[in-house]
This record gives C-alpha cells, sequence and structure tokens, in this order.
C-alpha cells in the first residue's frame, strides 16, 4: 500500500458544495437508522452503525455554519478518521472525486474553514481543512 491518497472527495450539503481531502475520508455509505443521543453539539443527529460499530453522525452544514440540522436529513454519509476516531458526516450527495492542484483562498473570500481551494467545473470550490475543523469534531463526537 502507498501513501496517503491525494485529492478530495466533492460532496454537496444543500446548494454548498465542499471538498474533504481522501487521506481522511474511509468509505461513503448510505445512511442507516439514527441512534438519538443526547449531545451539546447542534450538529449531531445520533449515532449510526457502521459494520456493526456505533459513529456519531454529523451533519456537515450545520457543523460549517454553526446551526441546528435542518428538518429531514441526507441520504448519504461520508465516514472520516480525525484524531483517531471515525466520525460520519452527514451529505446530501458524494458527487465526484477532485484531483486538481489545492490553490491559495482567493483574497476577500470568506472561508474559515478552507485549507485552499479546486477548480471544478467553471468555478473553485472550498477544501476544508479536516485538521482544523477536528477540534469542532471532538466537540461534536459521542463518548
Amino acid at each position: 500500500m502507498s501513501g496517503p491518497a491525494s485529492g478530495f472527495l466533492l460532496v454537496r450539503v444543500g446548494e454548498r458544495r465542499v471538498g474533504l481531502q481522501l487521506a481522511h475520508v474511509v468509505e461513503v455509505t448510505h445512511l442507516s437508522d439514527v441512534h438519538p443521543v443526547p449531545v451539546v453539539e447542534t450538529a449531531v443527529r445520533g449515532l449510526i452503525a457502521v459494520h456493526g460499530r456505533m459513529v456519531p453522525l454529523v451533519h456537515l452544514g450545520s457543523l460549517l455554519d454553526h446551526k441546528s440540522c435542518p428538518p429531514g436529513s441526507g441520504t448519504i454519509g461520508v465516514v472520516v478518521i480525525l484524531t483517531g476516531r471515525r466520525v460520519c458526516l452527514e451529505v446530501d450527495d458524494a458527487e465526484v472525486l477532485v484531483r486538481e492542484p489545492v490553490l491559495p483562498v482567493p483574497p476577500g473570500e470568506a472561508l474559515p474553514w478552507a485549507v485552499g481551494v479546486a477548480r471544478y467545473g467553471d468555478g473553485l470550490v472550498p477544501l476544508l481543512d479536516l485538521a482544523a475543523l477536528s477540534s469542532r469534531f471532538t466537540e461534536a463526537a459521542v463518548t
């Protein structure tokens, strides 16, 4: 097995598209039953079973916007590993692998969670800095 995968998985949450570093992505799965649990972080939906293991389910859009989860739920989960633990990110779609070079965030753009951007189609997609988000994931993760 070679080094960590390079590139990003382009995901969609509502109308927003962002990239997740492939080095952190374990798998993409359809969401199963969500088991609610008491949590402080409003982005956490609960726990889901992934291959017999209970994993926190975090709504990605809510996590990025610091808002409560919208009614209804996405149908796709992207399981990532952050700070040594698995977390499932709830998204509406996992669209495509992006293997474009990482470009700096353009001046004046407000993308606090972006490590950079990549060209996709005729625009730019923010590439999430999952390491920087890990503190929010740690807060959101159910112990």
